[in-house]
């Protein structure tokens, strides 16, 4: 299980990223850009865990 990020610059790093393989970050993400989850899967794959770059390739 992962840690739990305690600072804020933590959260913030965090934040910033996509997890493909967790659920909820997916389906987050996927509501959040009107998007299918398998599409936003297929971003973080394409374009990395940036969360900027997976909702500009998104077009967000």
């Amino acid at each position: 299980m992962a840690t739990a990020k305690k600072t804020a610059r933590g959260r913030k790093q965090d934040r910033a990223r996509v997890a493909g393989g967790q659920d909820h970050e997916v389906r987050f993400e996927s509501k959040k850009t009107g998007r299918s989850a398998s599409a936003v899967k297929k971003a973080v794959k394409k374009v990395g865990t940036s969360r900027k770059r997976v909702e500009k390739r998104l077009g967000r």
